[in-house]
């Protein structure tokens, strides 16, 4: 896997799983994110990640993407 997609309420959590994931990223975002990305800080709108997903999947990278999900009590 090169890049992982962890979506949450507020986005898309994106995480590079390997350097070619990495180096990726690196091509589609400016040098002052490069930090972020690398430290695994970059929430992205649920839209952004869907289109960044289709394109680093037509370059070839491995993609896991995790939808939300929520655990239902006992009562």
């Amino acid at each position: 896997m090169d890049i992982l997609l962890i979506e949450t309420c507020k986005g898309a959590h994106v995480r590079p799983k390997s350097v070619h994931g990495m180096l990726w990223l690196q091509t589609h975002f400016e040098d002052d994110h490069w930090e972020a990305l690398a430290s695994k800080l970059v929430t992205l709108p649920l839209e952004d990640a869907k289109a960044l997903s289709e394109d680093a999947q037509s370059a070839g990278l491995t993609l896991n993407y995790l939808p939300t999900f929520s655990m239902a009590g006992n009562y």
